[in-house]
């Protein structure tokens, strides 16, 4: 009697790099899918849970708005501020959107490793225990982002609404989708934004730039952080505008930082190396 033919998830599995880390492109195209499958999943299983806590997420999603309406109203009572639904299916997608957002941001620790994983063995191992070391600071940097960015909305949104004329007597509707779009582009934008250092070190480790070419391009490093923070905030207030700029300089000058540690550190080898 013949056996029963097990199911084969072999070609789903990563290939195996060679000692010195080299894989050929095919390779590394299957190792990407791998990658990306399990990062994939680990956010749909996270969106799934977070769809049950939807009315708890809705709360939290409303905070920077609630917050907002609250101290303009403090000074404008009469203005009414409502948030709407357009079109029958809106709040089903509403709930979708949440659902997958929260996905993203919560499952940030799996996506962040598989990123790692990938990348790992193109680098040698005194090379790894820098990009490891580091790269265990972008959760939280990805985290504390999100977190800048949810709690300065209250301010922006409060700047935006502060524009309704003041003998205005309409109703100031908010689009549901429309409003979760613009408050997930501003979090998400901040979370990624707050990786600069994350990606700034490892093209050092990779040798693609030094800390002294950081060092010389600190000054138009920063001013082009100022100038991306007004083109890619979605609400176009000073006051988001001000809180991406200013810790994407700080973050900048950290990096360069590392990356001038790290080159002395590799020259002083090399020099040891040498003298050997």
């Amino acid at each position: 009697m013949a056996k029963p033919r097990r199911l084969d998830l072999s070609w789903l599995k990563p290939p195996k790099p060679a000692e010195d880390g080299r894989m050929a492109l095919v390779d590394h195209l299957r190792e990407f899918r791998y990658r990306l499958i399990v990062s994939v999943a680990a956010m749909i299983i996270v969106a799934f849970v977070a769809w049950y806590f939807f009315q708890d997420l809705f709360g939290v999603v409303m905070w920077p708005l609630d917050q907002a309406v609250t101290a303009i109203q403090r000074t404008r009572p009469n203005l009414p501020i409502k948030v709407s639904y357009e079109g029958i299916a809106s709040p089903l997608l509403l709930r979708l959107e949440v659902s997958v957002i929260a996905g993203l941001i919560i499952s940030c620790p799996v996506w962040l490793y598989q990123f790692w994983a990938f990348i790992m063995p193109g680098l040698y191992a005194r090379e790894r225990r820098w990009a490891l070391t580091f790269l265990a600071s972008a959760m939280p940097l990805f985290l504390t982002g999100v977190a800048v960015g949810y709690f300065i909305m209250p301010r922006g949104y409060q700047f935006m609404l502060s524009f309704v004329p003041q003998d205005s007597n309409a109703l100031s509707l908010l689009e549901a989708n429309n409003f979760l779009a613009t408050e997930m582009k501003i979090v998400l934008l901040f979370g990624f934004s707050f990786l600069l250092p994350v990606v700034l070190v490892m093209l050092n480790l990779f040798g693609v730039i030094t800390g002294d070419q950081l060092r010389r391009f600190r000054k138009f490093g920063i001013f082009l952080c100022f100038v991306f923070a007004a083109v890619v905030t979605p609400s176009t207030d000073p006051f988001s505008m001000t809180a991406l700029a200013l810790p994407m300089a700080l973050l900048y000058y950290v990096a360069e930082v590392i990356s001038r540690r790290h080159d002395a550190r590799k020259a002083a080898a090399n020099d040891l190396a040498l003298v050997d």
